[in-house]
């Protein structure tokens, strides 16, 4: 459900200024430490962005304003307040080449991108695209969709292992973790969707490709672990009830 609008929508300007009141140098420095450089950041907290959001209520034509304005800060500001039924694939693919770093990737696909009814079309797109960020978008999206979706069977998430194994030999850093996200969450949603990720995980681990290994043991350490199994568990004798 869309947030509501809050009447009336403060301009982009008085945003922007609110957003740079909020800036701080501690918080700018955190966003270096994470590895996130753009060189349009003010250094605002995401507790203040979203704060911030509440304010402002849900504004499609605002939350395109904001990402033009290239701002590192109202891009992030943007996936809070755009609404999700009015987000098209068009405006989707055009956001996601403006990707420059896996904050703003991150954010806007699990904030606002698994909540379009072109979430899987587009993880399907992406997944084969050249752009670093582009195509960890596409597993940052099937990893946010596979803790929001809570109506999906689990073909969609089964159908897409293909790609989380062919991706996991991607030389780029940031997308093989995308990956490792996408297939890590994808085995603890549900019990049948761990062994088909684990499976997954346990033939990555055993190639000779050095970064495919890397996902492999990455989801084979989550998923066999403690707290998955607990989790696992839970909704094994919830589903007894």
């Amino acid at each position: 459900m869309a947030r509501p609008a809050l009447s009336p929508i403060p301009p982009l300007a008085e945003i922007l200024q609110s957003l740079e009141a909020l800036a701080t140098p501690r918080d700018l420095a955190n966003l270096q430490r994470f590895g996130i450089t753009s060189a349009n950041a003010l250094g605002v907290s995401i507790a203040n962005v979203q704060k911030l959001a509440r304010g402002i209520g849900c504004d499609h034509a605002t939350a395109e304003a904001l990402w033009t304005s290239g701002v590192y800060e109202a891009r992030l500001l943007a996936a809070y307040v755009d609404d999700p039924a009015a987000v098209t694939v068009a405006q989707m693919d055009r956001w996601c080449r403006d990707f420059d770093s896996w904050g703003v990737c991150d954010t806007l696909c699990f904030v606002l991108f698994d909540r379009t009814p072109h979430a899987w079309r587009c993880v399907d797109r992406w997944a084969r695209a050249r752009h670093e960020f582009v195509r960890r978008a596409a597993f940052a999206l099937m990893a946010s969709l596979a803790v929001h979706d809570k109506i999906s069977e689990d073909a969609p998430f089964s159908g897409r292992l293909p790609l989380v194994e062919e991706a996991a030999a991607d030389e780029r850093d940031l997308v093989r973790k995308g990956v490792s996200w996408a297939l890590r969450t994808t085995g603890r949603r549900n019990v049948a969707l761990h062994g088909a990720a684990l499976a997954v995980a346990r033939r990555l681990a055993a190639t000779s490709d050095a970064g495919s290994r890397w996902v492999g043991k990455d989801a084979v350490r989550e998923l066999t672990g403690p707290i998955v199994a607990r989790a696992l568990q839970r909704r094994r004798a919830a589903k007894k009830r």
